[in-house]
């Protein structure tokens, strides 16, 4: 039964037209439809049809009713699938009886024709309707279509209607399945597995995060949401899978912004025998390449600056990328009470309770990544930053990892993995002495990981990549919001 009450005449109008076809005997909601092209199929099939003249075979489309203009006995009509448009074209001496239920049909409504093309006069490719099929009721009115969906709540609150109107937007996420695609493609061709990891843990670890909380109610137990897949890919490495790759959700308890929603795609993967500096060259190799297979180019637009993706990217160190931008020694963010200083003196706000580590990402965030614009690889990063990368051999106090920037924001954070059980589990140890003391983003102990790291993991190299953001690159999206599908938004 349709809700009739609180509808707008245009509603109540489309709510009449579907009871008259019911009234008819046509189901409002159809069967399936079986197509023989889609619309984009008919349009390079028939692209040689002369004007004025007729093709010979008979095609089956369907879509979404989208304009109709009448005239008599006839209306023309544009149906509209997601590759594209077509007229098609109503005749009463054509259709007979069935003729009388165009009056019931309204702009939205999915229809499967059955018909031959042909090619009018002033040359628009048509199909003549033989046959009609009734596949959907639309009961709301679409929005204006010469202004489209302009309100960017509405957008993101509805995004099936933000699909439905605006076809730059759907190109995006057209785009963005194709670059997960190409992401497989490339790491299947480089001898990846991909695989498959738990989305709950009683142990939230492989980032520097805030995790959501839920219960399992059988086990009368509190679970994590992962906010990486890093420290069970590992436990792969150990067990004999030399490389391996997920793309999967992670979720982080976090503000939302242009960059950030707590629910995103995260490609993780991991190669024995690797350090870094490999990471560096796949990571410059898959960018390169999802480039050139989802857009063809080596350059993207971003805003007003042109990308260049082409290696080999630029590499500066951590701690010379704050002294040239920001006239800080990393030696004075090594203590507690210098990072606060330097943080108030920029005016950058931390939590209260937050570690060394957090105000030295702070800081860099503030002071470096604005200058950040083409990619760049900012290597060597604190020890403090990095509780899961080797230490540098020639010096202890940094690690070997890096992130690379790309348009001011992280795209990539890669490590020579940490392999030494003992050194990671001080490591642990200091962090959860920086949870004890308010640090809600600090690591937990995670005790089976060490017992896997006891059994051996080779040298390693790691790397993560966020899908989202380079899906925005690629797309030249200004807001996460406009590659996430269905993105975090407050309740109304």
């Amino acid at each position: 039964m349709i809700i009739a009450e609180n509808r707008t005449e245009q509603e109540k109008e489309r709510i009449a037209n579907l009871e008259a076809l019911r009234a008819k005997g046509i189901a409002p909601y159809g069967r399936r439809f079986e197509r023989t092209h889609t619309i984009s199929q008919v349009i390079s099939r028939f692209e040689q049809l002369a004007p004025d003249s007729h093709g010979e075979e008979q095609v089956r489309v369907a879509g979404r009713l989208m304009a109709r203009r009448g005239h008599g006995k006839a209306t023309f009509a544009d149906l509209v699938d997601m590759e594209g448009k077509i007229q098609v074209y109503f005749k009463l001496d054509v259709l007979g009886d069935r003729y009388d239920l165009l009056s019931h049909f309204d702009l939205g409504d999915w229809l499967g024709v059955v018909g031959k093309p042909f090619r009018t006069r002033r040359g628009e490719l048509t199909v003549l309707v033989e046959d009609c099929s009734f596949l959907a009721k639309t009961l709301r009115p679409l929005p204006e279509k010469w202004h489209g969906l302009k309100d960017v709540e509405i957008r993101y609150r509805r995004r099936y209607l933000d699909l439905l109107m605006n076809p730059e937007v759907r190109k995006a996420f057209l785009l963005r399945s194709r670059a997960v695609r190409a992401v497989r493609e490339f790491l299947d061709g480089r001898g990846f597995y991909e695989v498959e990891t738990p989305c709950m843990g009683t142990v939230a670890g492989g980032a520097t995060a805030r995790p959501f909380v839920t219960h399992h109610n059988a086990l009368d137990l509190d679970m994590y949401l992962r906010i990486a897949t890093e420290l069970h890919l590992k436990r792969c490495i150990v067990g004999g899978l030399e490389q391996v790759y997920e793309i999967g959700r992670v979720f982080r308890n976090e503000g939302i912004s242009t960059r950030h929603n707590p629910e995103y795609t995260l490609l993780e993967l991991y190669q024995a025998f690797a350090d870094y500096e490999d990471m560096m060259s796949l990571a410059e190799d898959l960018i390169e390449h999802l480039a050139s297979s989802t857009l063809g180019v080596q350059t993207v637009q971003y805003g007003d600056q042109v990308i260049n993706l082409c290696p080999p990217f630029p590499r500066v160190r951590f701690e010379d990328a704050l002294r040239e931008h920001g006239g800080i020694s990393l030696a004075d963010l090594r203590n507690l009470q210098g990072a606060r200083k330097a943080a108030a003196g920029l005016g950058v706000e931390v939590e209260e309770g937050a570690g060394v580590g957090h105000l030295m990402d702070k800081i860099f965030e503030a002071v470096v990544e604005p200058h950040l614009i083409q990619p760049t690889f900012v290597l060597d990063y604190p020890i403090e930053l990095s509780p899961l990368a080797k230490r540098r051999e020639d010096d202890p106090d940094l690690t070997y990892r890096f992130e690379l920037f790309i348009m001011n924001s992280e795209m990539a954070n890669a490590f020579s993995e940490l392999n030494d059980p003992a050194d990671q589990y001080e490591r642990f140890l200091s962090q959860v002495s920086l949870r004890e003391h308010g640090d809600v983003e600090a690591h937990m102990m995670d005790s089976d990981y060490v017992q896997a790291l006891e059994y051996g993991m080779p040298p390693t190299g790691g790397m993560g990549i966020g899908i989202d953001r380079l899906v925005m690159l690629l797309t030249g999206s200004p807001s996460i919001r406009d590659v996430i599908l269905f993105p975090a938004m407050k309740p109304k």
